[in-house]
């Protein structure tokens, strides 16, 4: 391990991933243990029943956060060696290693944060004494004890204050190819994004339609969209890397790619060669500019409840039906439009998905489409693309709008983009806390209080340390995520896990980075406002914490009994 700055032997355990690779199997034990006690409990077959998941709902969401957090502490330690192995482990992400083991094994032992208010402890499982005797090991006491004291916080912000850029918060344990594509979405943020994010929030503007021609010449838009298509034929984890520096400038720029992503997923999964041929060149240029048009007023989560119709008529299909919470709509030139075919259907069977296309909108005429009206939605933060309630009236779709051309097969394909949308959500999360960490380290070197600067102070200088590994660890389990969809492998397990704890932890950046700016986070003019406001939502959209936790308790318990 080589060193950034002379190490102070309080602060720091003698061979940090030795001593975290030696607590690991005694977490996972206690994983494995909650999984079977959980199991006992609710499943009475090869799968789990609903009903019976939803009465031990508090017990299933305990075990999901307890996995998420055994699976981070596995790829934060992958992290840490594949960077000593590399010879670039220095004593910052040594640091990190050794809080965030600390810290986590703590509060498995004692208690997960879901949320404010929430605390996921073992015995909300059925785990006794007896069930959590792995961790007497030694290195799990050790780490518990004296992994994530102040004086580690405190020297971790120490290296994080004398630091430059990205460096100072720890290696991302990237290659060369992905470091260069961090490098150059990094300075568009900061020279286009940057500078004008606080004032679009602030106007509750648009974002220019020249940032958004600047992102498509960059290849925003076709970054996962096959070359012969258009586009540049890479994978999930440079997806990541550039949502997460987008995001990072502002959640709205970020986002814009999402769009993209989902319409191009839907259509490589589902779509006939001519819809193929004639749709993912324009979105992959950014000439063509998606939106998702899923989610009603009275549905939620809930799919499979959704009443917007789709009536076939000669050689036109004629919607009608309301949405809502629908991003960037008026400026949207297609729509991928979830609607019932099958009238007499009430679940997901009878959902079927379009390619509609309408006329742009302008800011005089959002909608120009006849047949079709929307409303803004007025909101806190995300702002740049805009919200709308959407309502359709008879409004005509060719034939051929039809996704693959077969009825009946909307939901199959709306969940086979559900993966990849988890981990741009997450990757746009690990942005977003960043942002804010970026913020209240800034404010704590300059701002001065009795005579010193306020990151000397303990419990500032201990925010915005855990800050740091908390994004660390959301970013590591981040890019296993997309290095699993890479690989071809199912992935909705560690998709989800990465959502949960990102979205968490962004919101946790943003409210700490608030608290350290004090009186002046509350005011509009300082930019931890936005972040704080851009954060709430990231716990919420595609899927929102509570259901993204149920999900994940269905797959671990289904999992275990396959």
């Amino acid at each position: 391990m080589t060193q950034a700055a002379a190490i102070r032997p309080e602060a720091i355990l003698p061979d940090p991933i030795g001593l975290c690779a030696a607590a690991l199997p005694a977490a996972e034990a206690v994983r494995a243990r909650a999984v079977e006690r959980l199991r006992g409990r609710v499943a009475a077959g090869a799968r789990v029943p609903g009903s019976a998941l939803e009465a031990h709902q508090a017990a299933a969401h305990a075990l999901s956060w307890l996995a998420t957090y055994v699976e981070a502490l596995r790829q934060l330690l992958g992290w840490a060696r594949g960077l000593h192995e590399a010879g670039r482990l220095t004593e910052t992400e040594a640091l990190i290693l050794q809080i965030g083991f600390g810290e986590y094994l703590a509060q498995i032992a004692g208690g997960i944060p879901m949320s404010q208010g929430e605390i996921a402890r073992p015995g909300d499982i059925g785990l006794d004494d007896a069930d959590l005797r792995p961790f007497d090991a030694p290195a799990v006491r050790t780490l518990i004890s004296r992994g994530n004291t102040d004086a580690a916080r405190a020297r971790l912000a120490a290296l994080m204050r004398e630091g430059d850029g990205m460096a100072g918060f720890g290696a991302s344990g990237l290659d060369s190819d992905m470091e260069m594509i961090r490098d150059q979405f990094r300075r568009f943020a900061d020279q286009r994004v940057l500078p004008h994010a606080h004032d679009w929030h602030l106007r509750d503007a648009l974002i220019p339609m020249e940032i958004i021609e600047e992102m498509g010449a960059l290849g925003v838009f076709g970054l996962t969209i096959p070359e012969e298509f258009g586009g540049a034929g890479l994978g999930k984890l440079a997806m990541c890397v550039v949502s997460e520096e987008l995001s990072r400038g502002y959640i709205g720029v970020g986002s814009l790619g999402t769009r993209a992503e989902i319409a191009a997923e839907l259509i490589l999964g589902g779509g006939t060669a001519e819809q193929k041929a004639r749709w993912l060149p324009g979105i992959a240029s950014g000439r063509i500019l998606p939106t998702a048009v899923f989610t009603e007023p009275d549905t939620g989560s809930d799919l499979g409840a959704l009443r917007t119709r789709a009536q076939r008529d000669g050689d036109v299909w004629r919607i009608t039906g309301a949405k809502t919470w629908i991003t960037h709509a008026a400026r949207a030139d297609l729509m991928t439009l979830l609607a019932r075919t099958d009238p007499g259907s009430d679940n997901y069977a009878g959902l079927s998905m379009f390619l509609a296309e309408k006329p742009r909108g302008t800011e005089t005429d959002p909608f120009p489409a006849p047949g079709m009206t929307g409303t803004e939605i007025p909101v806190l933060g995300y702002r740049g693309m805009k919200e709308y309630e959407l309502g359709f009236d008879n409004f005509a779709l060719p034939a051929d709008a039809l996704l693959g051309g077969v009825e009946g097969q909307g939901f199959r394909q709306l969940m086979a983009t559900f993966e990849s949308a988890r981990i741009q959500t997450a990757a746009r999360a690990v942005g977003v806390a960043q942002s804010a960490l970026d913020l209240a380290l800034a404010y704590a070197r300059d701002r001065r209080q009795f005579g010193k600067p306020i990151i000397a102070f303990p419990r500032v200088h201990g925010k915005l340390a855990m800050m740091a590994v908390e994004i660390m660890i959301a970013r590591q389990l981040t890019y296993y995520s997309a290095r699993e969809k890479d690989a071809g492998r199912r992935c909705d397990l560690e998709a989800g896990m990465a959502k949960l704890l990102a979205a968490r932890v962004a919101w946790a950046a943003a409210d700490n980075g608030l608290q350290i700016h004090g009186g002046n986070g509350f005011a509009l003019e300082y930019p931890i406002s936005r972040v704080l406001c851009d954060a709430r939502i990231l716990n919420i959209f595609e899927g929102a914490a509570e259901i993204q936790a149920q999900v994940i308790a269905r797959r671990l318990l289904e999992t275990a009994r396959n």
